[in-house]
């Protein structure tokens, strides 16, 4: 007969207790919002003509909070940009700011909104929070004024910040980050002047917030937040172009979470008629729920139960060593003649697969990709192509990348590969994509035809491949793994100019 020991049965509670928190879960939302635009060139309006158009957007954004909360969402992120848009010259956007504080004031706006000065704009965001009781995620502008003292204040007087906000379910105003990397575009702002490594608990999972540009063009404060700070879940507003063949929004924010292992809450602007449109929510096993649309103009509520906890999920990905199964082949001469095309302005190397099954090989510097594949059938009007990109990238930005992609040429001409496809009627029986690559950063992507995204149909191995054993539900636009070799970047913007 076995005796009881008290202090067994706590140890055994204790691990029940730890094991139903390793599974729990939440429901998130993401709201991809038409904003309303000021008009097409610059124009410099009253503070009443700014707030006017700020509270027609931000009468839509309540509207989708309002229905988030009440399919029991915890937190909803919205676009950057929503609130205004971003036609601007530094002049015009000052109407449209408001000086943001520190967080750690402790501060409801919603109940005392004139302790800091006349700021409508976030007393509505935390009275959103507060009466609908969900986390708000939104982007405005921030303002702050400097002086001489301050050898890099600009010649107005003033920083300009692209900024995120975060209220809690009570209207707290809970988070504050301004962007560290902004988009060539963004000249209405300043930089951060160092990075910030904004993150925030709640009983449902810690919290990391960065900016659109932030997830690609340096690594902090992105990758410290994953690593360092260890947030569970990526609170992401952005106003994503897509780029295809590589940079599509869906498609690069699926693979970022699946290679850093982390939850994504993305929520883009809805233009298609610019190309921005692309929001989900995304999990380190693949996307939960997306939306990407180029036919409406209407913007996007969706809503997903992910995860609070992914490291502590028994289907938590193991850590990816990128370059161990290429580490182990032989080098082997390409079986089509190399030739070379641009992806984005990045000079590619390629090599057409010639055949409707094989194994293929092609290098540039120190990254070597190697593919094996079947297709169902090689189509005469469809080429596919294997391409290698090992170098820094320099337009509308300067980040060091190496790239393995096998993807669709635009035409049954060479020449066309790297361009621009949206669909393609050509479908794979199994792929398997490794590289040789330098870097531990490297985003798995898989793209489809028509720009969707191919959920549980490819798996990413623990020695570095990509592979699809089953074959994929639809043609394929191209499949990639992008790596970031961070170390190689250029420096920041911040640390060599004022």
């Amino acid at each position: 007969m076995v005796s009881f020991q008290p202090h067994l049965w706590v140890v055994f509670l204790t691990g029940v207790i730890l094991g139903a928190s390793a599974v729990e879960t939440f429901l998130a939302a993401v709201y991809e919002h038409a904003v309303i635009l000021t008009g097409p060139t610059p124009e410099l309006v009253s503070p009443e003509e700014a707030l006017n158009l700020m509270n027609r957007n931000l009468d839509i954004l309540e509207e989708a909070i309002k229905t988030a909360a009440e399919k029991g969402a915890r937190i909803i992120v919205t676009s950057e940009d929503g609130i205004y848009g971003w036609v601007f010259t530094r002049e015009t956007l000052y109407p449209y700011l408001e000086d943001i504080p520190d967080p750690e004031v402790n501060w409801t706006p919603c109940n005392d909104p004139e302790r800091f000065g006349f700021n409508p704009v976030q007393k509505r965001l935390s009275c959103m929070a507060k009466n609908y009781g969900i986390y708000v995620v939104a982007n405005m502008g921030d303002k702050k004024p400097c002086n001489s003292s301050d050898p890099k204040c600009p010649r107005d007087g003033r920083y300009q910040y692209n900024t995120n906000v975060v209220y809690d379910s009570e209207g707290k105003f809970l988070a504050r980050y301004h962007k560290y990397n902004l988009f060539a575009s963004e000249i209405h702002f300043n930089f951060a002047k160092e990075p910030q490594f904004v993150s925030f608990n709640t009983s449902f999972g810690k919290f990391g917030v960065f900016t659109c540009a932030d997830m690609l063009n340096f690594r902090e404060p992105a990758i410290s937040l994953v690593e360092k700070f260890k947030v569970d879940t990526i609170l992401f507003p952005t106003a994503w172009l897509n780029t295809l063949p590589l940079l599509s929004a869906v498609q690069y924010y699926s693979a970022w979470a699946m290679g850093m292992r982390v939850n994504i809450l993305a929520a883009n602007i809805h233009k298609p008629s610019l190309d921005i449109t692309g929001s989900g929510i995304f999990t380190p096993n693949g996307p939960k729920a997306y939306h990407f649309d180029m036919e409406s103009q209407n913007g996007k509520l969706l809503v997903a139960e992910i995860e609070a906890r992914p490291r502590l999920s028994p289907t938590y990905p193991p850590p990816f060593n990128w370059s161990l199964y290429a580490s182990g082949l032989q080098h082997l001469s390409p079986q089509s003649p190399v030739f070379h095309n641009n992806i984005y302005f990045d000079n590619f190397t390629f090599t057409e697969l010639s055949q409707e099954a094989g194994n293929y090989t092609v290098c540039q510097k120190n990254l070597c990709c190697y593919l094996n594949y079947s297709m169902a059938e090689k189509r005469q009007d469809e080429v596919y192509a294997l391409g290698v990109f090992d170098g820094l990238h320099v337009i509308e930005g300067e980040y060091y990348l190496q790239i393995c992609t096998l993807l669709k040429c635009n035409s049954p001409d060479l020449k066309s590969c790297g361009q621009r496809v949206d669909t393609a009627a050509t479908k794979f029986n199994f792929f398997s994509l490794s590289g040789s690559f330098n870097t531990n950063y490297v985003f798995p992507e898989v793209l489809l035809s028509g720009t969707q995204l191919a959920p549980g149909e490819f798996k990413v191995l623990p020695d570095g491949r990509m592979i699809s054993e089953t074959g994929l539900s639809k043609p394929l636009l191209v499949a990639a793994l992008f790596g970031r070799w961070y170390e190689k970047d250029s420096p920041h913007p911040t640390s060599t100019t004022p």
